[in-house]
């Protein structure tokens, strides 16, 4: 799994693949999505998520923390050969707010919330961003998902496809990492994600807490992502399964949210 992750332009590819046919017709539902809709991308890394957006001339702005994914969103973009491109913002979100990029129609995060810190800080940072009438969106995976601990990205074949470990006592998982050969950037990044991974019962309780209304959740047994990914069918979870607190989230691969700012 590692060499997708170590291909900008597969990775964009994808990125714009699952948003077009599967988040824009779950936003739909509820959202206006056109010329008029404007856009916020928090963690956009290679950008290709925004691209359905921009093809239906929506404005797009997308921020992320590491140049390097901002510097390959950009050479992306000029390969890809659209008329019109997204602003891409290499900065902390937190230094941002809607004095500097003004309110959004949509704000989109997909596989983002799970690295964040703070998570009910950042949320609540969100609302004054979010026009009236506007949606935020998050496409995530429950933490104890079978690869919810993001250990896809390792570069030992055995230990990318190596479900439910990311479970284990920080202790050990960190030390089965090391002695797996994982690099130490790649160590700290699955431990980071460790430390910051959500179940779907937190996340309910974290929007409920910092102000935002569920409008629409879809649980997925198969993540939409996967269809590209591994030729999976994507598959909404089970109702019984989905019914059950905390058993969910080990048979869910993904959960797509649409909220909104409450009252």
């Amino acid at each position: 799994m590692q060499e997708r992750h170590s291909d900008p332009w597969r990775y964009f590819q994808e990125q714009e693949l699952v948003t077009r046919k599967h988040v824009l017709p779950f936003l739909r539902r509820h959202l206006r999505v056109d010329r008029r809709t404007r856009v916020l991308e928090i963690g956009c890394g290679e950008g290709g998520n925004l691209v359905p957006f921009i093809e239906l001339g929506c404005e797009c702005v997308g921020v992320d923390l590491d140049a390097r994914k901002i510097e390959n969103a950009s050479a992306m973009f000029a390969r890809r050969g659209l008329e019109r491109a997204p602003e891409l913002i290499c900065r902390d979100i937190y230094a941002l707010g809607v004095e500097s990029l003004g309110a959004f129609d949509l704000i989109f995060m997909r596989d983002v919330i799970e690295h964040i810190p703070e998570q009910e800080r950042f949320l609540v940072h969100l609302r004054s961003m979010v026009r009236p009438g506007g949606r935020v969106f998050f496409g995530f995976p429950p933490w104890q998902m079978p690869f919810g601990g993001h250990q896809q990205i390792c570069a030992s074949r055995v230990l990318s496809l190596l479900p439910y470990y990311h479970l284990l006592p920080a202790r050990l998982y960190e030390r089965m990492l090391r002695s797996g050969g994982e690099s130490p950037d790649t160590v700290q990044t699955l431990m980071e994600v460790k430390a910051t991974g959500i179940s779907i019962e937190e996340f309910r309780g974290m929007l409920k807490r910092s102000g935002y209304a569920v409008e629409d959740e879809t649980l997925y047994l198969i993540n939409p992502g996967y269809e590209i990914k591994f030729g999976l069918t994507p598959r909404e979870q089970l109702g019984l399964i989905g019914a059950v607190p905390y058993l969910r989230n080990f048979l869910t691969t993904c959960n797509y949210t649409l909220a909104a700012v409450a009252g």
